[in-house]
């Protein structure tokens, strides 16, 4: 099973980890990378048995020369898109990080490419096959919350900083919070409800990580180091963390040129009429993380979090209130890149579809930028599939 790799960054490397820790017959034939210096060298390091003659700073060259019998993509954000349209017209199976489009333009032309190929995609959506989601999925199969009829959702990061300090804050590259945050978010509520958005209305705003400070500026060569309350100074000391040191390279997230929103809300009609709200904050920290939702039926209401690694479901009509405890603290997405990297490996077989195909990040990423338009706009916006695919969340799913 010869993988070839575009885009070999840190989150590709631990996904291919993962793939060598299935022990499948799966390795990795090629690299294509425009740090190809950078790339061999690593692999050098690691032990790695990729031979420089098939490390590659061009996609399209390795595609070329090398036979694969699938792709894995993980490049920066604005890059997904083209690199999967290469790999979709090569008919091959593909592992495509999200978000898979950053813009309009991109995310219409990936569809049509996809309408045209045979490619089996399989999407990072680990949220939607994590164990969490399955147990809120078995539950409302059971009926025993009744049909879901309301859904409120949120994502509090204490992790926030990481889309102010570093590349993520360049809006140009990323699209955005919609896009790098709630694309996930979006993709599993709609998995959960079993129906397709169909109007949003949202919110974006910036109050928090804006400032005069200079462009470019790095806490290294900052004079506010112990007034600062995001400088390495307060990150060790107030904050108890030990990362103190390579945050010195980070760049000041009250700067000129800091990008992203601080927070969004959404509300969201689906085609089967249920509801949901949605909101994402990144000024949180520490304890006050959480991620989650919570589901009204009108037999009970299921409410889960990944953070407590919790799933509960209060009774309406019985005064019994249900808990069950998830262990995900030591898995990748609270277990979900377990779950895609096998389904990839039995997909590259051939036993297995894709548990999270590439209509559902079509669909995921035209949602995400009807929010963006909703929010830049204020207005209620409808949510126009893309022509050609499928029509209903199930047909995506």
């Amino acid at each position: 099973m010869k993988i070839g790799i575009i885009g070999y960054g840190r989150r590709m490397r631990g996904l291919v980890e993962m793939l060598n820790t299935y022990r499948s017959e799966a390795r990795i034939a090629a690299i294509a990378d425009p740090a190809m210096d950078v790339i061999k060298k690593r692999l050098a390091e690691a032990g790695k048995p990729v031979p420089d003659s098939a490390i590659f700073t061009d996609a399209d060259e390795m595609l070329g020369k090398v036979e694969l019998d699938a792709v894995m993509v993980g490049t920066r954000c604005s890059l997904h898109a083209a690199m999967a349209m290469k790999v979709l017209r090569k008919n091959l199976p593909m592992y495509l990080e999200k978000p898979i489009a950053t813009n309009r333009k991109d995310l219409e032309a990936l569809a049509a490419a996809a309408r045209k190929s045979s490619s089996e995609v399989v999407v990072s959506f680990p949220l939607r096959v994590s164990p969490l989601v399955e147990m809120a999925r078995e539950v409302i199969e059971s009926g025993k919350i009744g049909s879901v009829e309301n859904l409120n959702a949120w994502n509090d990061p204490p992790y926030g900083a990481v889309y102010y300090r570093d590349w993520y804050r360049d809006e140009e590259e990323t699209g955005g919070l919609w896009l790098q945050k709630a694309t996930h978010d979006f993709d599993y509520i709609t998995h959960l409800v079993g129906s397709r958005p169909r109007y949003i209305a949202a919110m974006s705003s910036k109050r928090v990580f804006k400032g005069e400070r200079p462009a470019g500026l790095k806490c290294r060569d900052c004079e506010e180091w112990v007034d600062c309350l995001e400088s390495p100074f307060h990150i060790f000391h107030s904050r108890g963390e030990t990362s103190a040191v390579e945050e010195n390279e980070y760049r000041c997230m009250f700067a000129k040129d800091t990008g992203n929103e601080d927070a969004g809300q959404a509300l969201i009609e689906f085609e089967n009429g249920v509801q949901a709200v949605y909101a994402q904050n990144f000024m949180a920290r520490k304890a006050a993380g959480r991620r989650g939702a919570r589901l009204y039926g009108y037999k009970g209401t299921l409410e889960f979090d990944w953070y407590t690694d919790e799933l509960k479901v209060f009774m309406h009509h019985r005064p019994r209130t249900e808990t069950y405890k998830i262990d995900s603290s030591a898995l990748s997405h609270a277990g979900g890149d377990n779950e895609l990297i096998w389904n990839f490996i039995q997909v590259v077989r051939g036993n297995e579809k894709s548990l999270s195909p590439i209509w559902a990040g079509i669909e995921s990423v035209n949602v995400c930028l009807t929010a963006k338009e909703s929010a830049a706009t204020r207005t209620f916006k409808e949510v126009v599939p893309l022509q050609g695919g499928p029509l209903s969340a199930k047909g995506a799913s």
